[in-house]
């Protein structure tokens, strides 16, 4: 720019949504765009979306996510510019593994499966989970024929590579445990990619994981859910929430702020009706950083077919019951992370997270927290029940599989109504059709858990992402 050219317009933006897309989007945009005006408008009382901590009678209580994946760089870079890279903890590395419950017993995972790919076969053998037939099916994966590539579901892929009995005791409640939905339909090019990539150039899961861990190969971090690879923060998720609400100026982040009816003007601005405003407030670039069905509702006022596609991400429900005991009430040494269940099982329980045992300072002294996970794609109709009977229920499943005497010192209960989006079969395709759509749309972005991951790095990535697509316009 020469001395008398003069600078672009400030540029008035508006974010509807405070979860962590949300923000993440707002971040970057104070990053890329300082001499811009952001506005986040977030409809509930305080920012952070479903990330939450509460501190109670000593202990520190996530109502949903509890850590992050570090082997996607998004959070951790976030983390690094906000100043918080001294605050990030690794799990325990002593107690870095799950279990399974079988016939009512805490069964360990076999050391080396990585959700759905055993690097090595010895542990596999020897444990109680499967039996011998089972075990023998799931051996026989590296002679099983490569796969056209072509997207089906979840429960499709690992029965054709691994049989029936290995998905339905092992990797069924491990994938459960992860989206809270239903294998039968998740698409496993939108969830679990890897694998295919690893069954197309290696023709077996197993001979692909043997040739990571080969002399020289990228070695092998961790087993079951990857525990080495997730960190947390010392004073919990919101930490990450605060920092980012440090960061922008006073009056960006605008709560108990519902928007609805989203338009266009003949100039290509952005209206949008603010509760308890009498006339549409207007904006330059818009980022929907919403859930699935609130973008869908914004959006059926501006693109009524986009919106109409929306139908093809459902979404679910789900609840978590924090539970807090004195050490001496439970019976099981506690020596992992926590377990999942087998939809066979036929328990009312998705699985359990020992999250004093994860990560330190999340009970007091001599006190141990746990966390139960309820409702999802497999018991929607868990969620009809109260409060009550819910961390009752919560409690009597922990009393049988933990062994646990006497009733809880805490308990608080999280429902998170509709917010865990389901990549079914046909999801990438889906997506091809938003990008497109929304083409035609210059000035509106989305973000959020609903396109390409669910988890907080990812949902970072795509709210930064979003915020990079409106700077460079």
């Amino acid at each position: 720019m020469d001395a008398h050219s003069k600078p672009p317009p400030a540029r008035h933006i508006a974010i509807i949504g405070a979860g962590i897309s949300g923000l993440a989007a707002a971040c970057r945009l104070r990053e890329l765009l300082p001499d811009s005006a952001v506005t986040v408008f977030e409809s509930s009382a305080r920012p952070g979306g479903v990330l939450r901590t509460v501190r109670r009678d000593g202990f520190l209580i996530e109502t949903s996510a509890d850590s992050f994946i570090t082997s996607f760089p998004w959070a951790l870079r976030l983390c690094d510019r906000l100043g918080l890279a001294d605050k990030i903890i690794p799990t325990d590395a002593a107690h870095r593994r799950a279990f399974v419950v079988r016939r009512g017993r805490l069964l360990p995972i076999p050391d080396g499966l990585m959700i759905m790919a055993p690097s090595r076969l010895g542990p596999l053998v020897r444990s109680a989970i499967l039996s011998p037939w089972g075990k023998l099916r799931m051996a026989a994966e590296a002679f099983v024929p490569r796969g056209s590539g072509n997207d089906e579901s979840l429960a499709s892929f690992v029965r054709r590579r691994f049989g029936r009995e290995a998905f339905e005791r092992l990797i069924q409640p491990l994938v459960g445990g992860m989206y809270t939905g239903d294998p039968e339909r998740l698409s496993v090019l939108a969830t679990m990619p890897r694998f295919v990539e690893m069954e197309q150039q290696h023709g077996s899961l197993i001979r692909a994981m043997r040739s990571k861990n080969r002399p020289g190969a990228e070695a092998n971090q961790g087993s079951g859910a990857r525990y080495g690879l997730f960190v947390g923060l010392t004073d919990g998720m919101s930490e990450l929430v605060d920092a980012i609400c440090r960061s922008l100026p006073p009056g960006t982040i605008r709560c108990d702020c519902p928007v609805s009816d989203l338009t266009r003007d003949g100039q290509g601005r952005w209206g949008m009706r603010i509760a308890n405003a009498s006339e549409p407030a207007w904006f330059d670039r818009v980022v929907v950083a919403a859930s699935a069905p609130h973008t869908q509702r914004l959006l059926s006022t501006i693109d009524s077919e986009l919106a109409e596609s929306f139908r093809q991400v459902p979404t679910n429900s789900s609840a978590i019951a924090s539970l807090g005991y004195r050490r001496e009430q439970i019976e099981h040494p506690l020596d992992g992370f926590g377990f999942v269940v087998p939809s066979a099982e036929r328990l009312p329980i998705l699985s359990g997270s020992f999250s004093s045992v994860k990560f330190p300072g999340r009970a007091p002294a001599g006190h141990a927290l746990v966390r139960v996970f309820l409702g999802g794609a497999t018991r929607p109709d868990l969620l009809e029940r109260s409060d009550e009977s819910l961390m009752r229920l919560a409690h009597e499943e922990l009393s049988r599989l933990i062994g646990i005497q006497g009733e809880p010192v805490l308990s608080m209960l999280s429902r998170w109504s509709q917010a865990m989006p389901q990549y079914q079969i046909g999801h990438l395709q889906w997506l091809e059709t938003v990008r497109s759509r929304l083409a035609s749309l210059p000035g509106l972005e989305l973000a959020g858990n609903a396109y390409e991951g669910i988890g907080v790095p990812q949902c970072v990535h795509s709210g930064e992402m979003a915020a990079e697509r409106i700077a460079a316009s």
